[in-house]
């Protein structure tokens, strides 16, 4: 079985994580930072704005039981992507929506994708997801690993986390793995 990797910042990568994680034929779902300057930041580091990283989730998915089409279906639908530099109550620019392509191939897809959605006319405001070409993910602190299976009962997850999982499972049950449905 030979995986890919996707690149996907939609806010907190504690969400990203917490969704991507109950997809068939996702792998793995490791949170950190990605499309900034800076060389190895910490939470700390990418939380001032100040390094261009963004937090962002990378998955290893199995392209035959998961597409990148429906990987990107899953962001359009789990986030806010026409909020600039923010997701709710989450400001800055470490919490932009942005797809960081791998390839030719994913960067045609996630143009065609973002398009047909905005065609499609379901925001009432332009879509602002950056499109741009992956360069360095660095793993976030092994802290935020699995931080929503870890805290659930924390408000963060109660009450910010756990209303994007409730959706994903309503629109995307049959494409969520058993344990998680």
């Amino acid at each position: 079985m030979k995986t890919e990797i996707a690149t996907l910042a939609n806010g907190c990568f504690w969400c990203s994580e917490a969704i991507f994680s109950r997809l068939k034929g996702v792998k793995s779902v490791l949170p950190g930072y990605s499309g900034g300057k800076v060389e190895n930041p910490s939470y700390d580091d990418v939380c001032t704005g100040r390094t261009g990283h963004a937090e962002a989730a990378q998955i290893e998915f199995d392209p035959v039981v998961i597409s990148f089409e429906k990987l990107l279906d899953v962001f359009w639908h789990t986030h806010d992507p026409t909020t600039l530099n923010r997701q709710g109550n989450d400001v800055g620019t470490q919490y932009r929506s942005a797809i960081f392509y791998h390839d030719d191939k994913q960067r045609e897809i996630a143009e065609n994708s973002k398009r047909e959605l905005e065609a499609r006319g379901i925001y009432k405001d332009p879509i602002v997801t950056e499109i741009v070409p992956f360069k360095k993910f660095y793993a976030a602190e092994d802290y935020h690993k699995k931080y929503y299976e870890q805290h659930q009962n924390a408000p963060y997850c109660r009450f910010v986390i756990e209303p994007k999982v409730r959706k994903l499972l309503k629109q995307y049950g049959k494409d969520v793995r058993n344990e998680f449905s």
